[in-house]
């Protein structure tokens, strides 16, 4: 049997660990490649924010570099510049980064050849300053607010912003580098807020190019509007979730109506197994009893790994076989299933969720449990989980494979 599929041993070379998530980087690629199918002329972009939304901020990017993308979205300096030293260069791969604050790492970003994102004047002023700082140009990407309220320039501040950005530009003092905006509500087909943001963008694209930009790339799209929206594809769609195998339109269709397969398979051995009377209160606050005499498993994570207290009762686990719910409440360190009439033997492997395939619940069953998306399901896993990495096509790191790196960042 095949060490890495749910159900299984760890090899003799590995020992068995707690918990871990099992990340399937060729699943990763595969999913890049089924959303490259979709986009025609626009490149994809990679966005590896949040660690990756939860699977591994490095080895997810040089999976994503493995499968041609050339473009990496983050949203905070600290993880553009972790890309950077990691040994993802300029000439590798352009990354975005696109939330900042006032008196940021300007500098070295400026330094590190990182795309930086510009809402506002005052961010511009930041960029100018850093520029002249350290005598190197920037790439900057200016941002509208085309109807989501968030970051980016309002219709009535965006001329201006755009003609401070290309009399920068003329002095030789940065390059306007993207133009783009983001989506309220790509995830809802046919909501009237799509058309109007995707009018307003084509506004601020028109104001932009009337100054005099000519922007190398053009992007709205995140990976509902890349799934749903051909007509907001322009030159480069921002791959998020969709990438990592997850649906972001889960009413619309699940990952295989998309050609997608999800990366993370989440898995845990059972810390204690044993008999009990019925009536025997179970976890904290005895919110749950046993009907009858029964077998309890321990399962040894909680909400300190990212197991959200609000799967309380309701949690799917994959054991034995057979689904079961997680009994009583989530704790901070583990949580109980009630097996019924059913045996287990500590160390057992239970399985959160997984692509599915072989009968497991799935990070979007776990959302529906828990009353939340798919993309909070993954994103919370914690620190104290390692990370497992499988279908690594020999990238490196330094030198080093990237086939197993523990901990929670990559």
């Amino acid at each position: 049997m095949d060490s890495n599929l749910p159900g299984s041993n760890p090899p003799d070379s590995q020992p068995a660990v707690r918990a871990e998530a099992l990340v399937d980087l060729a699943a990763l690629r595969g999913n890049l490649d089924a959303l490259r199918a979709r986009t025609g002329s626009a490149a994809v972009m990679s966005v590896v924010k949040a660690d990756a939304y939860g699977h591994g901020l490095v080895p997810c990017a040089l999976a994503a570099l493995d499968a041609g993308v050339t473009w990496l979205g983050t949203a905070t300096p600290e993880e553009a510049l972790a890309l950077r030293a990691a040994g993802i260069t300029a000439d590798r791969a352009r990354v975005l980064c696109w939330l900042w604050t006032p008196s940021g790492p300007w500098e070295q970003a400026v330094t590190a050849e990182i795309d930086i994102s510009v809402s506002g004047e005052w961010a511009l002023r930041e960029v100018l300053a850093a520029v002249r700082a350290t005598g190197r140009p920037a790439r900057i990407h200016l941002k509208a607010d085309t109807g989501l309220g968030r970051n980016g320039a309002q219709p009535h501040d965006w001329p201006a912003l755009v003609a401070a950005a290309r009399a920068a530009e003329a002095e030789g003092l940065l390059t306007v580098a993207g133009v783009w905006s983001h989506f309220a509500c790509a995830d809802e087909p046919g909501h009237p807020a799509n058309e109007a943001q995707l009018a307003a963008f084509r506004e601020a694209l028109a104001v932009a190019e009337a100054a005099g930009l000519r922007p190398e790339v053009r992007h709205l799209a995140n990976s509902p509007a890349t799934l749903l929206m051909p007509e907001a594809h322009f030159d480069l769609v921002r791959a998020g979730l969709a990438q990592y195998g997850l649906s972001p339109v889960p009413e619309l269709g699940g990952p295989a109506d998309f050609g997608l397969r999800p990366v993370m398979t989440l898995q845990a051995r059972l810390a204690q197994v044993k008999s009990v009377p019925a009536g025997h209160g179970v976890s904290y606050g005895h919110t749950y009893t046993t009907a009858g005499r029964t077998t309890l498993a321990l399962v040894p994570v909680g909400y300190a790994d990212g197991i959200p207290r609000h799967a309380s009762s309701t949690g799917p686990v994959w054991l034995g076989g057979k689904w079961r719910t997680v009994a009583g409440r989530v704790a901070m360190d583990q949580f109980v299933l009630d097996l019924g009439g059913d045996q287990a033997e500590v160390g057992d492997l239970a399985v959160l969720f997984g692509p599915g395939d072989r009968g497991e619940p799935t990070a979007e069953d776990w959302a529906r449990a828990c009353g939340t998306i798919s993309y909070e399901i993954v994103t919370r896993i914690g620190v104290r989980v390692p990370r497992r990495y499988v279908g690594a096509l020999g990238g490196a790191l330094g030198g080093t494979p990237v086939e197993r790196l523990e901990g929670g960042g990559g």
